[in-house]
């Protein structure tokens, strides 16, 4: 079954909607250059604090500093740090040491076939990645939530070599998650934009990602 993380949540009700209706995972985005979903580190606490394991919830940052992405675990009581800006190796290792139990999921802005490289060179340094759209540097900086595709094959590549899980994300919809899922093989697919109207999340919208989800896994 492949797992589904609704990203973006706003709210204890939205983080509610989103376990009930069968997601895996949340994601509780701290301060980003830009994107959507942005929530204080208090309301993160406040809806990391009412989720049940084994639902994962991320707190997609974009700091560099290892000790102050330690700190912001801390204060936000998440299960998982999602790496939103690329870290090097050393800065890796020493959250990992200072995070004990605490899942390490370092994010990919797929590209292009530098990607492969990228992703292969993190993953044996976290527990999972995440492949997304986006840009890193410039004047449109997005470090996510871009309501837009990537090289889908590009990702299947990163997967197929990966010795850890992977997740896709970026401009998934009901529309396009099964194609998404058949040619990239994820472990789990993440949503944002592709389930809300408005900036909410949508309850139907949210009802057809995962159908559509869970008809291709069933085949």
């Amino acid at each position: 079954m492949v797992r589904v993380k609704i990203c973006c949540i706003g709210s204890v009700e939205e983080a509610s909607l989103a376990v009930r209706h069968g997601a895996a995972a949340l994601g509780l985005v701290s301060a980003m250059p830009s994107g959507p979903g942005v929530i204080s580190e208090d309301l993160i606490a406040r809806i990391a604090a009412t989720v049940s394991p084994p639902i994962g919830t991320f707190l997609l940052t974009s700091k560099h500093d290892p000790d102050e992405i330690i700190a912001q675990q801390r204060r936000c009581r998440v299960n998982a740090i999602q790496l939103c800006a690329p870290l090097p190796a050393p800065s890796l290792q020493t959250l990992r040491a200072g995070m004990p139990g605490i899942a390490l999921v370092h994010v990919v802005h797929v590209a292009g076939e530098e990607s492969v490289a990228e992703g292969l060179e993190k993953a044996p340094l976290v527990d999972a990645l995440l492949l997304d759209s986006g840009t890193r540097s410039g004047p449109d900086r997005q470090l996510g939530g871009t309501g837009k595709t990537h090289d889908w094959a590009v990702s299947a590549e990163i997967v197929a070599q990966s010795p850890v899980p992977v997740f896709l994300a970026g401009g998934l919809t009901a529309e396009n998650v099964g194609e998404a899922i058949s040619m990239v093989r994820p472990f789990g697919v993440d949503v944002c934009t592709g389930v809300r109207t408005d900036g909410q999340l949508d309850e139907p919208r949210l009802e057809a990602f995962l159908a559509a989800t869970r008809e291709i896994t069933d085949h």
